[in-house]
C-alpha cells in the first residue's frame, strides 16, 4: 500500500480528529449515527429527531437518493428528502448525513447535508470519489461489498488525494458464502484500519447483520475492538420501513443500546456523551398539517 500515502499512519502522526457539529469523531467520546435508512415523510423525520435529539446521538442519518438492487423497490424521495433533512438539521440542531450516489448530485446534497456519504456500491467509483475530494464537506466512506482493505484504503486515498483531509471509514460488513445473516461484519478490519490509518473508524452493525436482534451485540463488539462511532439504523415503526424494515430497530431499542455501551465505552477509555446541553428540552414547535402530534407525545413519552 506505498500508494496510500495521505492515508496510512506516519512515523509520530496522530491520529485524525473530525468536527461535525459540536461533536468530534476520532477522539476519546463515541460518535453515534441514527436514523432510519430512507427518509420516508417529515413526519417520520420529526419522530426520528425527537427521540434521538434527546439522546447522546450526535448526527442524524436518512437516505434521499437510494441504491437499490431491484429497479421496482423504492429509490428514494429525491429533493424533497434533502429539504427534509435539512429542515431536521436546523430545527433540532444536529447534522445530518445522507449518501450520494453520482457526481451531479452532490451541488444538492452540499446545500442540505452536514456529511456526504459514499455507500458500498460505489466504493470504487473513481469519478465520484474525486468530485467529493473537492465538495468541501467530511466523507463517510463505506467499505465494498469485497474489498479488500487495501483497496478500501486507496478509494480513501483517492479522496484525499483530491483535497479532502476528512474522510471517515466505514466497516459494513462484506459478503460471504454464508446467508444467516446479510453480510459478515469484519471487526478483524476494524482493528487494522486503526492500526495501519489515521482516520476514524465506523462500524456499521445494521448493514451487516441484517437482523435487529443481532444489532446490539455486534455494536458492542465493535465499541470493544476500537470503532470510533456507530452507524445504526433505527425507525419510529420498524415493520413499517420502506427499506431494510428486518434490520432497524425501533427508537427506544436504539436509545437503550447506547446505553448499555457505556461501560463497555469506560473499559476501553471511551466515552459516550450526555444529552447535549446547548439541545433545548422542550419539543421543537409542530408544524400544523404536517405532524401527527398524538404518535409525537407517543416517542417522547418513551424517552421521557
Amino acid at each position: 500500500m506505498k500508494d496510500a500515502k495521505l492515508v496510512l499512519k506516519q512515523e509520530g502522526s496522530r491520529n485524525t480528529k473530525i468536527r461535525i457539529g459540536s461533536s468530534t469523531i476520532g477522539g476519546n467520546e463515541l460518535f453515534i449515527v441514527g436514523g432510519p435508512c430512507s427518509i420516508e415523510s417529515l413526519e417520520q423525520m420529526e419522530q426520528v429527531a425527537i427521540a434521538l435529539s434527546h439522546g447522546p446521538v450526535q448526527a442524524i442519518r436518512g437516505g434521499a437518493f437510494k441504491p437499490r438492487t431491484s429497479p421496482y423497490s423504492f429509490q428514494g424521495l429525491g429533493i424533497e428528502g434533502l429539504k427534509i433533512l435539512s429542515e431536521i438539521n436546523q430545527r433540532f440542531n444536529v447534522p445530518v448525513i445522507t449518501e450520494l450516489m453520482t457526481e451531479s448530485q452532490i451541488p444538492d446534497i452540499v446545500q442540505h447535508a452536514d456529511v456526504l456519504q459514499i455507500g458500498s456500491r460505489n466504493m470504487q467509483n473513481f469519478d465520484l470519489l474525486k468530485a467529493v475530494g473537492t465538495a468541501g464537506k467530511p466523507v463517510i466512506l463505506k467499505r465494498g461489498l469485497a474489498a479488500t482493505l487495501e483497496e478500501f484504503i486507496l478509494a480513501a486515498e483517492y479522496i484525499m488525494a483530491h483535497g479532502n483531509p476528512n474522510v471517515i471509514l466505514c466497516e459494513r460488513g462484506i459478503r460471504s458464502f454464508d446467508t444467516f445473516t446479510r453480510n459478515v461484519l469484519d471487526l478483524g478490519a476494524v482493528v487494522a484500519l486503526k492500526q495501519l490509518t489515521h482516520l476514524p473508524v465506523l462500524v456499521d452493525p445494521s448493514h451487516a447483520a441484517g437482523k435487529s436482534e443481532l444489532i446490539a451485540d455486534l455494536a458492542k463488539a465493535a465499541v470493544a475492538c476500537g470503532a470510533d462511532g456507530l452507524m445504526i439504523e433505527c425507525h419510529p415503526q420498524p415493520k413499517k420501513s420502506v427499506s431494510d424494515a428486518r434490520q432497524a430497530l425501533s427508537l427506544e431499542q436504539m436509545l437503550d443500546l447506547i446505553e448499555s455501551l457505556r461501560l463497555i465505552a469506560l473499559a476501553v477509555g471511551r466515552n459516550i456523551p450526555s444529552v447535549k446541553e446547548h439541545r433545548s428540552a422542550e419539543l421543537p414547535p409542530l408544524m400544523i398539517g404536517q405532524t401527527d402530534f398524538p404518535a409525537m407525545l407517543q416517542v417522547a413519552d418513551l424517552i421521557a
